[in-house]
Order: C-alpha cells, then sequence, then structure tokens
C-alpha cells in the first residue's frame, strides 16, 4: 500500500487558508480518482478518530489518502493508524519558505521549522519519509509566522494556487508509479527552469 497525507487543519474556519494546501491536493486526488474520504482512521491511543481516508487502486496495488482530523500540530497521531513502511507514505504539507508555486519532494530530512511535519517525523520515529513541500510563500512575508500561513490566499494568488495544487496531484501520481526518484527528477526541476 501507498498513502499519501496531506496536512491541514480541520475545521471550516481554516478552508482555503495556505496551512491547508495539503488538504487541497488530497480532494484534488480523491476528485481524479472518485474516491470518496468518509473512512475514519481510528487512533489506537484512546481510540479517538484521528483521520478520515479514502482508498483506489493504482497499477494493481492500493493507495490510501489520508486527512488528519487533528489540528496541524498533532498530524502524528493519524500515522499511527497506517499501516505501512515509512517510504511507502509521502507527506504533502505547506512550507513558507519556498515561493508561492514552487514544489519540493524529498526522500527524506528534518522537519525545516514545520510543526506538522515534527509531529509526523515523531510518530513515525524517524526522518525518512518522502515529503512534498508546497511553497506558499510571498515576498512581503509578514514577521508573524502564525496569521500568514492561517490566512487565505488573495485572489491574486489564486491562479497560482490552482496550477501548484494541480502539479501536485501529478508530482503525487508519479511518486506512486515511479517512485520518490523519477518524481523528484521531474517534478523539482521542472520549478527550477
Amino acid at each position: 500500500m501507498k498513502v499519501i497525507i496531506g496536512l491541514g487543519n480541520p475545521g471550516q474556519t481554516y478552508q482555503g487558508t495556505r496551512h491547508n494546501i495539503g488538504f487541497a491536493v488530497i480532494q484534488a486526488l480523491a476528485d481524479r480518482h472518485g474516491v470518496q474520504l468518509t473512512h475514519r482512521a481510528v487512533s489506537p491511543r484512546g481510540g479517538r478518530s484521528a483521520g478520515v481516508f479514502g482508498d483506489y487502486e493504482e497499477a494493481g496495488r492500493t493507495v490510501r489518502l489520508l486527512m488528519p482530523l487533528t489540528m496541524m500540530n498533532e498530524s502524528g497521531e493519524a500515522l499511527r493508524t497506517v499501516e505501512a513502511a515509512p517510504q511507502d507514505l509521502l507527506i504533502v504539507c505547506d512550507d513558507v519558505n519556498l515561493p508561492l508555486g514552487a514544489l519540493r519532494l524529498r526522500a527524506e530530512g528534518g522537519p525545516g521549522g514545520h510543526h506538522g511535519l515534527v509531529s509526523c517525523l515523531e510518530a513515525l520515529g524517524t526522518e525518512q519519509v518522502p515529503r512534498l513541500r508546497l511553497g506558499v510563500g510571498a515576498p512581503d512575508m509578514p514577521s508573524d509566522l502564525t496569521d500568514f500561513v492561517l490566512s487565505p490566499f488573495r485572489s491574486d494568488e489564486r491562479p497560482r494556487m490552482g496550477q501548484m495544487v494541480a502539479q501536485a496531484v501529478d508530482a503525487c501520481e508519479a511518486w506512486v508509479a515511479e517512485g520518490i526518484a523519477a518524481a523528484m527528477n521531474r517534478y523539482n526541476k521542472a520549478q527550477e527552469t
């Protein structure tokens, strides 16, 4: 099984914010593959719902799309419900250090200050897990990043954000079909040109 986890905050308040771009990618993948994200992922610690997911089949393997139901800083709880090797997971999240529209796939690495990634890596007990970072940064970044990442995209940013989500969906599908090295080759280079 391959599992794609999109990070974000649950609830209407956070829809359309920079921090929820991971959720937008999961929803776009679900729409493309006709997946309903209606199954509950129950935490082994306490039995509460930690996420919602839906599955589809691709080239003879199951692909699970997972969105945590916890707040961003507790995203790792949803990963405790998954029985897959770390290299079979792909975490999709925002990155304020990348300009809007940039994609960065990595096979492993630290959290880079992203609290959702911190939680995920702690839950997995390793930094050797693939991730797809989506650029949500702006030239006029405020000093208070909390308010910035919890703010919606401006109207002039939405077309670029939409393009980034579509490209991220393609990158996720390339990761499933061809692996992290091939996906990195194609999508990291596409951003550099």
